[in-house]
């Protein structure tokens, strides 16, 4: 029997993401290995938490925060919980959020490899105003490195000024 000449394939059409084989996800970087009874953590070393409202969810993010930036969460949330007692907290999109009943959210905070990123939603608004630019026209930034020194005197200044205006509905 002679061999066909023709260019069409007769190779089997790929796999699709659903049979992919073992060996090919382990070609995934560490860090997005999905890894039973341990919370994942995403790019940036953000941790991978389940929506919720409350205190709860709030502590199980950053109790997965990776090293130094675990530190830097603690001290952000007792900062701003001793601050603006009754706070509501919650994380959405894996990011803990806080605001006040009726209000909204006024800030958040999400990990990133070489820092953590405080938000201020209504940040153009505070004073002194926090010095990272948003493409949000209100929102501001407060990028926190490991080796920074954090004053704490100002970013109260800044949670009890946000915290009194109107805040954002997510």
């Amino acid at each position: 029997m002679a061999k066909s000449t023709s260019s069409k394939s007769t190779k089997p059409a790929k796999t699709t993401a659903a049979k992919r084989t073992p060996s090919k996800d382990k070609r995934r970087k560490p860090e997005q290995q999905p890894r039973t009874g341990t919370v994942r953590l995403l790019s940036g070393g953000n941790p991978q938490i389940a929506k919720g409202d409350g205190d709860a969810p709030v502590q199980a993010y950053i109790a997965a925060m990776p090293g130094w930036k675990g530190d830097i969460g603690r001290r952000l949330d007792t900062l701003i919980t001793r601050t603006i007692p009754g706070v509501r907290k919650a994380v959405k999109w894996n990011t803990p959020l806080y605001g006040l009943a009726d209000q909204g959210w006024f800030l958040s905070f999400h990990c990133f490899t070489k820092y953590v990123k405080v938000a201020f939603f209504r940040g153009r608004l505070l004073r002194p105003v926090p010095p990272g630019e948003s493409r949000t026209k209100d929102t501001r930034y407060l990028d926190i490195h490991e080796t920074d020194i954090i004053d704490e005197a100002q970013l109260g200044a800044w949670v009890t000024q946000a915290s009194q205006l109107p805040g954002e509905r997510m």
